[in-house]
Formats: structure tokens, C-alpha cells, sequence
């Protein structure tokens, strides 16, 4: 009996030991959470934030460049016993502010007691000079290094666009799992566009902690350290000097001023106004200034060269007569009598050909020009053959680039309007709409819509006689780089490149003695120009236009100029152009009046 007992508990001990090990196995083995909590303890893991990549103008000329600040993190169960009143001395606090921030602080999802979380972001330099010799009096508070962004100058701002904290939306569309809350990515702009290539790579560096928290040093001689790789610098095609000229001559004013290098579809400016200053949308004050730039009535934020969209008026002309020439409905000779009974003209001319005709905006001569293209008789009834008309048409004049994004490298960019016969469809709710109910369409008014960009590019376009390349910010992705592969294709219209020295004759005769000749003539450089005069709401002025390149052999720059609320294109779209132009080529105006004229504003 004595044995049997012997045994019986000999087996309770075995089985008691086997449940140990088993259980043991599981907890350091199979289970690894208890593993991670032991390292959580004893190891600090710091993450190396990259510097992002620096922009530059086309001469080299520093534009973006980044500015140290620094991120105060917390692990919370290394602060006791926290001396409250000492943390809020040595960081100016109140003792309700550090009861705030510890709130909030708890209240994160990524929040774990044991782990490093952010507690203070966005420290300047100057903040951490003051607090960097007292962080030893703070246990389980650490300083983690990053930049922000900082701005040579205050222009392009709207170009440029801004940096800011990546929003829980934006965490949740990132699908390969870049980013973590925290980080901070392009908003708008190149930034936003080209946020791949800045943004870099983070590194990470694990330190050794002791049982009181205090790092000891790399953790297995680094081991598993990783190094941040630094963003990609960007070249762009921005000439500052031109830029900061452009800024300065509309100032006050609402619109906008693109110029663009025909011979690579670089753009030398893209000005948009009012505008704001960079700097504001960076650092710890970003949210409260970014409230203030957003609540702005005049819309600051908004990139008129790239989103606002305007009736294109008389410059419409130069896309119709180029049309119209590849149709053969007319040829540069064609003469029309400027008969006004038909539609309202302006200036003295009677009987021009088409290069008169565009260079006197004759409206009546383009009236009759897009009936012809509209009305060819291909059909037994006008509502048919309307429909066969402006479908030709619409193909035609899409092949300039409008009606459809040119595909620039910054974000938000909005196509414009060139109608189809489906859309007259819709607007009159039947296929019964011909020639007489959209002949506006005719001189640029009616339903179309252009943005700045388009009309610059249309400029372009004119100038390399009959092809374009995309317009683009950035001319070289990294120092030795080149730009993106669709910038580098060549777009070519409908039209036999052979029409288009009739427009190139035209636009030098509306600067040499024509619409633009008073304020957009030069002495020595060749402006080939058109003005336009677009139509606004009753009581404000009509919107000033004015597009243009230079010189005209081997053209070296084009311009678009939308001037809102300032009446005739030739007066203050005209004026600026010319200016540009100069400044671009000559490097100053030899027009100090001219400037004057400009910079007060006054279009009358």
C-alpha cells in the first residue's frame, strides 16, 4: 500500500514538472509578447528622420531648404516619481497646459505606457537651447531630432505648396504602409507631387537602457541599426529673378502670370495672386496660421494659374483661324466685311484677311469663319450637320490642349471646358440646338473655359509652330537628374505646322501696331502678342488677357497674363507681359514708366 502511495506521487511530481516546462516553453518561447515587453524595457528605439530633399531655381539658386526642430518624447513609466513643477519650469508651462497635454497624450491609439510617444512636437532651435541642459532632471523624457521646412524667399508659395502632419485620412489610404502618425508629407504643390522623391527614407537606432531608463548606447553595437536615406533634390525650371519680378508687378491685383520656355515646356513663373508667405505654413505656429490664410477672402490658397477658369475671349480667335485653315474652309487671304448688324466689333477696319482680322479682334470676320467650320452641309438638316460640325471642330481645338489637363507636375489642376455636341445634348435636354444657339463660341465667349496654364501653353505652342511639351515645374529629379519621362514627349496638334506663320505674322502685327502696340511694344526684342478682353459679371470691369512670346525666331519664352476685374487686355495684361519679357531677356526694364504704370494699379 506504502509503494502504491510512492508511486502515485512520484507521477503527481512529473506531471507537475511537465506543466512547468510546458508552460514555461510557451511564455519564453512560443509566446513572444512577454519578450517584447522585457525589450520595450530595456530597449529604446529612436527613429532617424531623413532630411527631405532641397529645391532649387534653374541658375541653382536655393529656394526650400530645411531647418532643425525637435520632437520632445515621453515613456511614461520611466517619469516616476515626475516632478511636475520642475517640467512646467523648465518648458514655461502651466500646470494646466501639462495636464492638457498629458490627456491628450493618453488618448492616442499608438499611446502604450511602456513605449516612447510624442508629448511636445515642433521645438525650435531656440527652444532647445533652453531645455537641452536640463532634460537629465526630466526621467523618461528624450528629444528626438527633425527638420522643418525653411523658404530663401517669400514667393512661389503657391507653386511650392507646404509640408504638414500626415492626416488619419491620409494613414488610411496608405496602402504600402510608408508612413506612421506623426510623419509629415507634402499638402500641396511640387511637395505634394513630387513627395516620393523628397520624402526620403527614416532610419532606426536602438539603444540599451538600464533598470533606471538611462541609455547606455547601442544596443549589440548597432546591429540592427538602420541609416535614413535623404530625399532627392529638385531642379525646377523657375527662374527666381523672374518669379520675385512677376510677384512684384501684381501685387494687389487678382490673377494670375505663367511663363513658359517653348523649347522644353519648362516654366521660367507661375505666379498667382494674392498669394501668402511660405514661411507661414511651417513650424509649431502651422495650424493657427494656416486658419488665417484659409479664412483669407481673397483666396490666398487657391492657384489661379492652375485652377481658376475663365472664358479665353478674343485670343480664342488665333485656335479658330488655325482651325479653319486646316479645314480649308477659309485661307490667309479670305477676306469678311466687318458687318456689325450681325455681332458687335470694336476699333476702324472693314475688309480684312484673316492676319488682319486677327490682329483687329474682328469679331464679325470669326463669327462667319465658325460658321463655315460648323455649318458644311454634310447633312440634310442643320441640327445634324451642327452635330457633325462642332465634333470636327472639338478635335481640333482639343489638340492645342484645351478642354482636358495638360498633366503639369503640380496637383489640382482642372481641365477647362471645350464643348462636344453631347454637351449641348444635356444643356438643352435634346439633339435639336444648331449654329445660331452657339456662335459665341465663335470669338471665345459662350460656354468655354480655360485656365492661365492652357493659354500659356497655347502661347508655347504658337511659337514652336504647332507642337508642345508638357508643362512641368521640375527640370531635374536630383543633381545630375533629368525630368520625369512625360515631360520630355513631344505633343503635336492637328494643324500643318505650315498655318501657323500666318498667326506668328498676326500677334507680331497686334504688338508692332495693333490692339497691344502701345504698351507692349519693345525697341529691340520682337513680341509676337494678342490681346483679349474677357467678359465678367455686370458691375465689375472685364478680366484683362493678354498672351505673348518672344522673340520670334527661335523663341526663348511665353507668356500668358490674366489680370481680373481690369478691363482691356492691352492696358494690364500687356503691360506685364512686356515687362517680363524683358526681365527675362534684357535682365532689367529699360520702361521705368511702364513699371511705374503697373505697379500703382491704375488701368484706366
Amino acid at each position: 500500500m506504502n509503494d502504491a502511495r510512492k508511486h502515485l506521487l512520484n507521477v503527481l511530481v512529473v506531471l507537475a514538472g511537465i506543466v512547468f516546462i510546458v508552460k514555461l516553453f510557451f511564455i519564453q518561447v512560443a509566446d513572444n509578447k512577454y519578450a517584447q515587453l522585457a525589450d520595450s524595457n530595456a530597449l529604446l528605439r529612436e527613429v532617424e528622420y531623413p532630411v527631405r530633399g532641397l529645391i532649387y531655381d534653374r541658375h541653382g539658386e536655393l529656394i526650400v531648404h530645411n531647418s532643425p526642430e525637435y520632437d520632445l518624447y515621453v515613456v511614461v513609466k520611466d517619469t516616476h516619481p515626475f516632478d511636475s513643477a520642475r517640467f512646467c519650469h523648465v518648458f514655461d508651462m502651466t500646470r494646466e497646459q501639462l495636464c492638457l497635454a498629458f490627456r491628450e497624450l493618453k488618448m492616442r491609439k499608438e499611446y502604450k505606457p511602456f513605449k516612447p510617444t510624442l508629448f511636445l512636437k515642433q521645438l525650435s532651435n531656440v527652444d532647445f537651447a533652453k531645455i537641452q541642459d536640463r532634460l537629465d532632471e526630466l526621467p523618461g523624457f528624450f528629444i528626438q531630432a527633425r527638420t522643418t521646412r525653411s523658404y530663401s524667399t517669400p514667393s512661389l508659395a503657391n507653386a511650392l505648396g507646404y509640408v504638414s502632419e500626415i492626416s488619419k485620412e491620409q494613414l488610411a489610404r496608405d496602402s504600402l504602409k510608408l508612413y506612421r502618425q506623426g510623419d509629415y508629407i507634402g499638402q500641396s504643390g511640387i511637395e505634394q507631387f513630387y513627395e516620393a522623391e523628397l520624402s526620403g527614407t527614416r532610419g532606426v537606432r536602438f539603444k540599451l537602457r538600464n533598470a533606471k531608463g538611462i541609455v547606455q548606447g547601442s544596443f549589440n553595437k548597432g546591429k540592427f541599426d538602420t541609416l535614413s536615406r535623404p530625399g532627392l533634390d529638385l531642379i525646377t525650371g523657375i527662374d527666381l529673378k523672374l518669379q520675385q519680378y512677376t510677384e512684384l508687378l501684381m501685387k494687389g491685383k487678382a490673377g494670375s502670370a505663367v511663363a513658359i520656355e517653348p523649347a522644353t515646356g519648362e516654366i521660367l513663373a507661375l505666379v498667382s495672386g494674392p498669394s501668402y508667405d511660405p514661411g507661414l505654413l511651417t513650424g509649431k505656429d502651422f495650424s493657427a496660421n494656416f486658419r488665417l490664410v484659409s479664412a483669407d477672402t481673397n483666396k490666398p490658397l487657391f492657384n489661379r494659374a492652375l485652377m481658376a477658369q475663365y472664358r479665353p475671349g478674343s485670343i480664342f480667335k488665333i485656335a479658330q483661324a488655325m482651325t479653319a485653315l486646316q479645314q480649308g474652309v477659309i485661307t490667309p487671304d479670305t477676306r469678311i466685311r466687318c458687318d456689325r448688324s450681325v455681332i458687335a466689333c470694336h476699333g476702324r477696319h472693314t475688309n480684312e484677311d484673316l492676319r488682319g482680322a486677327i490682329a483687329n479682334s474682328c469679331n464679325p470676320y470669326f463669327h462667319q469663319v465658325f460658321r463655315r467650320m460648323i455649318q458644311k452641309g454634310k447633312a440634310d438638316d442643320p441640327f445634324t450637320d451642327s452635330h457633325l460640325g462642332l465634333a470636327e471642330w472639338h478635335a481640333h481645338i482639343e489638340s492645342f490642349g484645351f478642354g482636358k489637363k495638360l498633366g503639369v507636375d503640380l496637383p489640382n489642376e482642372k481641365e477647362g471646358l471645350i464643348p462636344t455636341p453631347r454637351y449641348y445634348d444635356k444643356a438643352y435636354r435634346s439633339t435639336a440646338w444648331k449654329f445660331s444657339n452657339i456662335f459665341s463660341l465663335s470669338i471665345g465667349e459662350g460656354e468655354n473655359l480655360v485656365v492661365p496654364l492652357q493659354m500659356a501653353n497655347f502661347a508655347a505652342t504658337i511659337a514652336n509652330r504647332g507642337f508642345f511639351y508638357t508643362p512641368h515645374m521640375v527640370k531635374a529629379v536630383g543633381q545630375d537628374g533629368k525630368p520625369l519621362p512625360q515631360f520630355l514627349e513631344r505633343h503635336y496638334t492637328t494643324i500643318d505646322s505650315s498655318f501657323f506663320n500666318v498667326a506668328v505674322d498676326a500677334m507680331q502685327e497686334v504688338v508692332e501696331s495693333g490692339t497691344a502696340s502701345y504698351r507692349a511694344k519693345l525697341q529691340d526684342i520682337v513680341i509676337c502678342g494678342k490681346t483679349g478682353t474677357v467678359q465678367n459679371e455686370p458691375p465689375l470691369k472685364d478680366h484683362a488677357v493678354f498672351i505673348c512670346f518672344a522673340p520670334r525666331e527661335n523663341p526663348k519664352i511665353a507668356i500668358a497674363v490674366y489680370v481680373e476685374d481690369a478691363g482691356f487686355g492691352g492696358r494690364a495684361a500687356a503691360s506685364i507681359a512686356s515687362l517680363m519679357i524683358e526681365k527675362y531677356l534684357l535682365g532689367e526694364t529699360q520702361r521705368p514708366l511702364m513699371e511705374a504704370y503697373v505697379l500703382a494699379g491704375k488701368f484706366d
